[in-house]
């Protein structure tokens, strides 16, 4: 997650990319220049777009468009910069005051002030609003009483939080966390105005945001359409008319789409196009470093997945994966075999370390030797569950389970198992109805080695959707956030990813570039350091 004197973890990011789904149809055409009307391959999001309650790409890349917080991060280094933050001030780590810049907006005209940051947290935070991402308010002092482990609430907002007046507020956490400041570029930490609590229904129908584009119509299924603010008053204003998001249930038909002129933008080239792109496209392809990493998450929700002894099992699947193999012959430079569960974009300094060591590595016959003592495989198969509607999955997941099933010398060890839509699979997931391991991508929300392991492994945590929890793990964590020294803290981290390698809590499989294409209608496309498209600097020839 994300100061005046506070480690500047965020700079020691790199660029990159993004991974979408996508259903389709014609594009915009019509006026150029600055004028011009953009068109993108998306896919629904699981969700409404509620800023705490979106912890998925799809909804993530439409709420980078229409909210601005504290904090936003640089589209090229990924550094926290301040956006409406004019200073966040602390001497202890633990309080923190808050003042923010005068003169913004939401697009209804409404007047940006402290209390709607206080609001919008209240309510992000509140058990009964049941917001995915209500975790990342834990830290504040008061949040056990609003949304308690058990039980009803106590109180219906956090003692933590002070309007000051409509430019300041303050915030206590219940520990130190050095890089709170740095967290603040987060979705779930944006403003909401008015307009959100007293008319809910119409706002979820038609959300009212304050940055540089708005929500002009949209049809589930078929596509959003969003509008350029001209009344925006931050610096990076859209230098397009606005953005249409169609959905694609295929990237394949995106990608056709795209290379036939009927659209704009693709942010997720599908690994059977990788072999063409380079010839399609030309020097319209990007294909650059991200903060993504892909793996199988197990569902220790499952008691026949979480027995005694089965970190063996899940080493031995691991060591069954050919990693390198998969990556050359299915995604062609676009992946990395994974050697930890952060990504290298991190660098040495942020955190990243070849942790996993052996057991990232293929070794058939250990592989074989450690699934038996781990007590085989529950029911004889398992099943890894992915999303269908991009065309790239179905071709690694198959891989990984040819590889699995001749290490393990059975026809039948592994077999895929197809959920139809990217919003139907997320509910599966988070509604634990998944049997058996399944796929998990993480992009990351903020360039800190904390954001890779705390979100994904403590326990309960807000996409801990695999269930996995180890007491030391969470000990460790709130130890390196409670460290002031960046050196130290990151070590702790490390820690941390050590006992989640012990327990093999998930099995990496590799990292991810970030893979786009455009067409000539456009320029200036760029994916940022969290591999989402920089919308607002596309321009229409």
């Amino acid at each position: 997650m994300r100061g005046a004197t506070h480690a500047k973890w965020a700079a020691l990011a790199a660029a990159v990319a993004l991974a979408a789904t996508a259903c389709g149809g014609g594009t915009d055409t019509g006026a150029g220049g600055a004028d011009g009307i953009v068109s993108s391959s998306w896919g629904d999001p699981q969700n409404p777009l509620e800023p705490a309650n979106t912890n998925e790409v799809q909804g993530g890349k439409v709420l980078n468009m229409i909210f601005r917080g504290l904090k936003k991060y640089d589209p090229k280094t990924g550094e926290a910069r301040d956006m409406l933050a004019e200073r966040i001030e602390t001497t202890d780590s633990t309080n923190f005051t808050i003042t923010i810049k005068d003169g913004w907006t939401f697009s209804n005209g409404e007047k940006v002030t402290a209390k709607s940051f206080v609001d919008a947290w209240n309510y992000g935070a509140h058990l009964r609003n049941n917001q995915k991402n209500a975790y990342f308010f834990a830290y504040i002092e008061g949040y056990e009483q609003v949304h308690p482990e058990q039980g009803q609430p106590k109180a219906q907002t956090m003692s933590g939080l002070k309007v000051v007046n409509d430019r300041t507020f303050t915030v206590k956490l219940t520990q130190k966390f050095s890089t709170f400041p740095e967290t603040l570029g987060y979705a779930a930490f944006a403003p909401l105005p008015r307009a959100f609590f007293d008319d809910h229904a119409a706002w979820l129908s038609k959300p009212v945001g304050n940055g540089p584009y708005t929500v002009d119509s949209y049809a589930k299924g078929s596509q959003m359409a969003l509008r350029r603010w001209d009344g925006y008053p931050g610096e990076d204003k859209a230098r397009n008319g606005g953005v249409t998001l169609k959905v694609y249930t295929d990237n394949n038909t995106a990608y056709t789409d795209l290379t036939a002129g009927n659209l704009d933008l693709v942010d997720d080239v599908p690994a059977s196009q990788l072999k063409n792109v380079q010839a399609d496209l030309g020097d319209r392809y990007i294909n650059v470093p991200a903060g993504i990493i892909q793996t199988l998450s197990i569902p220790f929700y499952e008691p026949a997945w979480n027995r005694p002894g089965q970190e063996k099992l899940r080493k031995g699947i691991s060591m069954a994966i050919n990693r390198q193999q998969i990556t050359d012959t299915i995604f062609q430079k676009t992946r990395t075999p994974a050697k930890d569960w952060t990504s290298p974009v991190l660098g040495a300094e942020g955190g990243y370390k070849e942790l996993c060591g052996e057991a990232c590595e293929f070794n058939a016959a250990e592989a074989k030797r450690l699934v038996a003592e781990g007590g085989g495989i529950p029911g004889g198969t398992m099943r890894i569950s992915y999303n269908a509607d991009t065309g790239s999955h179905k071709e690694w997941v198959d891989a990984v389970c040819n590889s699995i099933n001749n290490a393990l010398g059975s026809n039948n060890a592994c077999v895929g198992n197809p959920v139809g839509t990217f919003a139907d699979y997320r509910h599966q997931v988070t509604t634990q109805k998944l049997k058996g391991p399944f796929r998990a991508g993480w992009q990351m929300d903020y360039p800190l080695i904390q954001n890779f392991l705390q979100p994904m492994y403590y326990t309960n945590a807000s996409s801990n959707d695999g269930k996995y929890s180890n007491p030391e793990f969470d000990k460790l964590v709130d130890q390196a956030n409670a460290e002031t020294d960046t050196a130290k803290a990151v070590a702790l981290f490390q820690r941390a990813e050590e006992v989640l390698r012990d327990d093999m809590g998930a099995i990496p499989l590799w990292y991810q570039n970030g893979s786009a294409g455009y067409s000539d209608r456009v320029s200036n496309v760029a994916l940022d350091p969290f591999s989402v498209p920089v919308y607002n600097e596309i321009t229409v020839n």
